[in-house]
């Protein structure tokens, strides 16, 4: 592309990365955008292709462009929650605490249902510019089995997430990630266990020594993410916040610097 042209692309990058246009907003005509941007038609379609390409954008009908990720789905209204009467602790420590809650679900008697809190994590995929994700090969006594994970950990009282997710890293793999953007927060078994899991991807890295937490520490590798529905098929890829980092990562691809710390 020549300069007028990549100034254009840049600058649909910036609406993308500032805000101004959100997941599931419809691009201006071409005709508003010829004229908004001062392009010719042909070298404003050259520029739509490629952010089409990259999966910054996605066609719609004739010449509709749209952001991705918009959701069309209506939130239900009406519905009653649980209701709570109370709560008793059986089993607390600094790892995990056993709860048993006196719940009534709406139009049923009430019951104790038991409530497992854990900690707050905080789980990173790290990019390079050869699209490898930086992994670990570990063993987990619980299910006695090795596999892949991404580098995470327990997120300390007091302690930003994202604070973590650096430090987790660092510590697990020796290398320092060059920028990390949370991407979403979710509960891992949300039926009956509290343990919120952060989840960041970012790209790049510096290499800054050996892994310092001997514990965590597996074999670290670049693994490619073409790789991944591979290992996933094989059942090589362990815990959820792995699981649900790499499903973000493959589902955009192309898009995270459009998408990056919204």
């Amino acid at each position: 592309m020549g300069p007028k042209t990549t100034k254009v692309y840049e600058t649909i990058r910036d609406w993308l990365a500032n805000g101004e246009l959100a997941p599931g907003d419809k691009l201006p005509s071409e005709r508003t955008l010829v004229e908004q941007l001062g392009i010719g038609r042909t070298a404003l379609r050259q520029v739509l292709a490629r952010l089409v390409s990259e999966g910054a954008l996605e066609v719609r009908g004739r010449s509709s462009y749209r952001v991705p990720g918009g959701v069309s789905v209506e939130t239900p209204t009406g519905l009653e929650p649980w209701k709570i009467h109370g709560e008793r602790t059986v089993y607390d420590n600094r790892w995990v605490k056993l709860d048993l809650w006196d719940v009534e679900p709406p139009g049923m008697e009430r019951f104790e249902h038991h409530v497992v809190k854990l900690q707050r994590v905080a789980i990173s995929a790290v990019l390079d510019d050869q699209d490898r994700v930086l992994m670990l090969w570990r063993y987990r006594f619980v299910p006695q089995q090795w596999g892949w994970e991404l580098p995470g950990g327990i997120v300390d009282a007091g302690e930003d997430a994202r604070a973590t997710a650096y430090r987790e890293v660092e510590e697990e793999t020796g290398w320092r990630p060059t920028s990390l953007d949370h991407v979403v927060t979710y509960q891992p078994m949300v039926g009956m266990v509290d343990s919120p899991h952060e989840i960041f991807v970012g790209r790049g890295a510096e290499r800054v020594g050996e892994p310092t937490d001997l514990e965590e520490a597996g074999h670290v590798e670049w693994v490619p993410l073409s790789d991944v529905p591979g290992l996933m098929a094989k059942g090589d890829l362990m815990g959820s916040g792995t699981l649900v980092a790499l499903l973000h990562v493959l589902a955009n691809r192309g898009t995270q610097g459009a998408t990056a710390g919204r």
